[in-house]
């Protein structure tokens, strides 16, 4: 690996860890403050019933081309420098900032979410590459990446307060607006600290792999979001799980004939990484999704505002802020394949805590599943990332982070869509059932509404006698749909903890944790 300067700066390997870890914070910090504004975006833009369809693509389009595009970002970033595409990442997210806080209709919006996750992408992979570039040595990476860790556990605990408290006195416009001072801060603190690098062996864009790997994601992606209205077998749906698949095939075999692929697939072939992979995408798919689903859980079955729906999450919040450290003092005692496991095997236990509480309407329940939640992700928030980055060569940093954050931003992605498929399908069966049971009439538009998160327009469809019998019963949906998408999160976190337990070993036969 040869380090090219491409302007003097005074480098110091904290202060880059600490900006590149900014880097990475700016994506986490506007995924969890619009995932707690959400429910009040529609209001302003005044949504119509034709409208609320498209608002799952709120957080979808961003994440969707966030996770398309970190493979190809790390492979960019190792070509045509990191600094370089990490200052690039960080302009184009402040440019998609303004447009999304812009933004007239939800058809705007969604474009200029989209814009933004590309920028994310172009911001995260690069900022995880330098981090891998700088600190090559076991302990210091060890150290690095329980910083980071700690800094994402900040991050979680500030934004959702950071969320309520936008939406409550700001306007959620200012949930976008907010990163464009910060992306002028972080991108003055890259040019000063951080030295451009670069892989000299990285071949030219793999354009194919690109192509093919966005049309993959983007065809599953709108799959998972059509189910629930149109129903798993449906044509529409079936249709778009098949393209995926095809596409996804396509994909493996051109980067497996690449001379220097965007994905080399023969990392594939170590178990300890496919183990480390698979911990990494269930972590986000289980555990990190859910800054994003439970605020609307405590806004829609408790009736929190968004402002105390940020405060709500602060005991998983501080879990996740405190976790990072504990993970550190497991390493120096356990193998890496018990932590993963334990931390998969706290967030179901989490999972399904919650998801009890919500049941039985026990507040106090749900607190602590919640703090359950957010210490096995804290355990897995750094673990997972350095046993991806340790099972690679250095030369292979800008791919090692692509994988790594392709598999949590995946894991984010489908986790939302395909959990938030469960929500709205089992929410929707449980409403129209307790609706006709209550011999009142069923109105398509009323229930769309509901399954979106608006529940005051929908409410102001009826009458206020009927409104009233009708606010129980959606409480009570949404508690059975969120109950049962906790159940099914739990249980898959619970197997891949199994799995993890069997596949992730040293490379080289030992347990170096291990003391």
């Amino acid at each position: 690996m040869s380090t090219v300067l491409a302007a003097p700066v005074a480098k110091n390997d904290t202060t880059v860890l600490l900006v590149a870890s900014m880097g990475c914070a700016m994506t986490v910090i506007d995924t969890n403050i619009v995932g707690v504004v959400l429910p009040t975006i529609a209001r302003g833009l005044d949504a119509t019933f034709a409208d609320m369809e498209y608002m799952e693509w709120v957080i979808g389009a961003y994440v969707l081309c966030f996770s398309s595009l970190l493979l190809p970002a790390g492979s960019l970033a190792d070509r045509f420098g990191r600094r370089r595409i990490f200052l690039f990442g960080i302009a184009l997210f402040a440019l998609a900032s303004l447009a999304c806080g812009a933004a007239t209709t939800i058809l705007m919006l969604n474009i200029a979410r989209a814009l933004q996750g590309v920028g994310s992408a172009f911001l995260l992979a690069p900022a995880l590459a330098i981090i891998g570039h700088t600190f090559r040595e076991p302990q210091a990476r060890g150290r690095a990446w329980a910083i980071w860790g700690g800094m994402m556990g900040i991050t979680m605990v500030l934004a959702p307060l950071a969320g309520g408290i936008i939406s409550a006195y700001f306007g959620w416009r200012w949930a976008f607006y907010i990163n464009i001072p910060i992306c002028l801060l972080l991108a003055m603190a890259v040019l000063r600290t951080i030295e451009e690098s670069r892989n000299p062996a990285a071949g030219k864009p793999d354009v194919h792999g690109i192509s093919l790997f966005i049309a993959a994601m983007f065809s599953l992606t709108w799959a998972l979001i059509l189910a629930p209205e149109h129903g798993w077998s449906s044509p529409e749906v079936m249709g778009r799980f098949i393209a995926s698949a095809w596409f996804f095939l396509f994909f493996a075999l051109v980067e497996r004939y690449k001379a220097q692929p965007m994905l080399d697939l023969r990392l594939f072939r170590s178990l300890p990484f496919i183990g480390a992979v698979l911990s990494m995408f269930t972590y986000a798919a289980t555990a990190q999704v859910m800054t994003s689903l439970l605020p609307l859980m405590l806004q829609n079955v408790e009736g929190k505002t968004a402002l105390a729906s940020g405060v709500g999450m602060l005991p998983f919040a501080l879990a996740m802020l405190f976790f990072p450290m504990v993970a550190r003092w497991m390493a120096q005692r356990m193998a890496a394949r018990w932590i993963l496991a334990a931390g998969l095997g706290l967030v179901g236990v989490g999972n399904l805590i919650i998801a009890g509480g919500v049941l039985a309407q026990w507040p106090w329940l749900v607190i602590t599943g919640m703090a359950v939640l957010g210490s096995g992700g804290g355990i897995l928030n750094g673990e997972t990332q350095k046993a991806i980055m340790g099972t690679v060569p250095h030369e292979r940093a800008g791919m090692a982070s692509g994988i790594s954050t392709t598999a949590r931003f995946s894991g984010i992605l489908q986790g939302f869509a395909l959990l938030g498929a469960i929500l709205a399908g089992h929410t929707r069966h449980v409403l129209t059932s307790t609706i006709q049971a209550s011999n009142l009439p069923v109105r398509d538009d009323f229930i769309t509404q509901v399954v979106a998160g608006d529940v005051q327009r929908a409410l102001a469809l009826w009458p206020e006698k009927q409104a009233q019998t009708l606010s129980s019963l959606i409480r009570h949906s949404y508690a059975c749909g969120f109950s049962l998408m906790l159940v099914c999160a739990a249980l898959f976190a619970f197997f891949i903890a199994l799995v993890v337990v069997f596949t992730v070993r040293d490379r080289a036969g030992s347990q170096p944790n291990e003391r």
